[in-house]
């Protein structure tokens, strides 16, 4: 079986297991996605969701931001990893966003990862899910692991990794797939993980 009737196959039954995939992170606001997502990195969504809702209820836009100092955010997110370098994007993107886009996301993936601190897949989840604009494919540590696993890639860097995954999964299917591969990772399939008991193991390369 080729690679892109095997992704076809694989989405399908995703779909069975997952069939309203959504992001795990909270957010109340375009620009509280975006913080969301920069806090993410290299930081499970369950520890954002804990640190985000005290102060997502006072700040919500951009302009909200840009009228916080950096070691006042630094307090709400001290938890977090890497917390000294988001806080500094994430004020950065507020002053760019409410200077250059009054305030609103861009929606070009150009315009996006030129942002401080985000990159693809930073600018891949927020345009899908603020504007539904899918110019690529999300590729964070499930979408890695479980597509090198399942035979889909071959390539360690995640900009490879998304172009692989662009030739094969179905444009319709960008926007789901991070989501469905999330899912399945979290639930059947983690880390270290012995397939054992893993629904898709007969996929495993």
């Amino acid at each position: 079986m080729d690679k892109q009737n095997k992704t076809r196959d694989l989405i399908e039954e995703l779909k069975n297991f997952f069939p309203n995939p959504t992001i795990a992170l909270k957010y109340n606001s375009p620009f509280n996605l975006l913080v969301a997502v920069i806090l993410s990195a290299q930081t499970t969504d369950k520890k954002v969701n804990e640190v985000t809702p005290v102060f997502f209820v006072k700040f919500k836009t951009s302009f909200d931001y840009t009228k916080l100092g950096q070691e006042e955010l630094e307090k709400y997110i001290k938890s977090i990893g890497l917390y000294h370098g988001k806080a500094k994007n994430i004020l950065a993107s507020a002053k760019v966003i409410s200077e250059k886009y009054d305030g609103k996301i861009p929606q070009k993936m150009s315009e996006m990862v030129a942002l401080p601190g985000v990159g693809r897949k930073t600018a891949n989840v927020v345009l899908g899910i603020v504007y539904g604009i899918h110019e690529g494919i999300a590729v964070d540590t499930h979408v890695k692991r479980l597509s090198r696993l399942w035979g889909l890639t071959e390539n360690i860097n995640p900009d490879k990794i998304e172009q692989d995954l662009m030739n094969i999964v179905a444009k319709k299917d960008w926007g789901d797939f991070t989501y469905l591969v999330i899912d399945y990772g979290r639930k059947f399939c983690p880390a270290h993980c012995k397939h054992f008991d893993c629904p898709l193991k007969d996929n495993i390369s």
